[in-house]
């Protein structure tokens, strides 16, 4: 079953806690890690930030209105914000694996809608209703594998999260290629374990069925992101 690390994060009452870090997920990330491109030194990590801190006065303005939204309505406010803030070819490329070269343009486009889709469905599900809750960029660093956003979730009962961002950049903007739960949970690396059955078994139109499955049922519509 495909599910998100997200899916995990709690914002609302209602929400369950962050799960605990599963070994290989966190190896597996690392590895991933290195097949992230080089970033260029000229642009500023101000400016990573900035992308990030984008996506959550988005997030915070959609939560105020997530029960009027409801789902399908929060879904079609965030969608376009995701498109605009990850890097979804670069994200979808990695999590789909070695096989990623042996799929047609079309094919490599359909997944990467999907994906796209799926995420944005997640974000749309999780934060749903505002309470209280903040959403905070708290500093950047360089490391072996590229420019980390740090940034923390403090949900409507105090209890902090630690969410990073590995970021990348693309035609000089900068866009989010992973996502850290806790520092260590791989958002890509998540996905790619979970691929791996689904595509062994129903091959890549699977698939794209399975993640648009999934983002119905967390948004409860069968919109398509434009």
């Amino acid at each position: 079953m495909i599910q998100s690390s997200l899916e995990n994060v709690s914002t609302s009452p209602r929400r369950a806690s962050v799960s605990a870090l599963r070994g290989s997920a966190a190896g597996l990330a690392m590895m991933l890690a290195l097949a992230v491109w080089p970033t260029p030194g000229s642009a500023t990590a101000e400016s990573a930030g900035d992308t990030v801190q984008g996506l959550y006065n988005s997030l915070l303005v959609t939560m105020r209105n997530g029960s009027t939204l409801g789902g399908s309505g929060r879904y079609a406010q965030i969608a376009p914000v995701i498109r605009r803030s990850f890097d979804l070819p670069f994200m979808a490329r990695l999590a789909f694996g070695p096989g990623w070269a042996a799929l047609s343009p079309a094919q490599q486009q359909q997944v990467t809608e999907s994906y796209g889709r799926y995420i944005s469905a997640v974000y749309a599900d999780r934060f749903d209703s505002y309470h209280g809750q903040k959403l905070d960029v708290t500093g950047q660093q360089q490391n072996p594998y590229g420019l980390i956003v740090t940034s923390r979730i403090v949900k409507s009962d105090g209890d902090p999260v630690e969410v990073d961002y590995l970021m990348r950049q693309d035609g000089g903007n900068w866009l989010i290629a992973d996502i850290y739960l806790d520092g260590s949970i791989s958002e890509v690396a998540t996905h790619r374990s979970e691929f791996v059955d689904i595509l062994r078994s129903q091959g890549v139109d699977g698939l794209i069925a399975a993640l648009n499955r999934k983002a119905d049922m967390l948004t409860a519509t069968n919109a398509r992101a434009d």
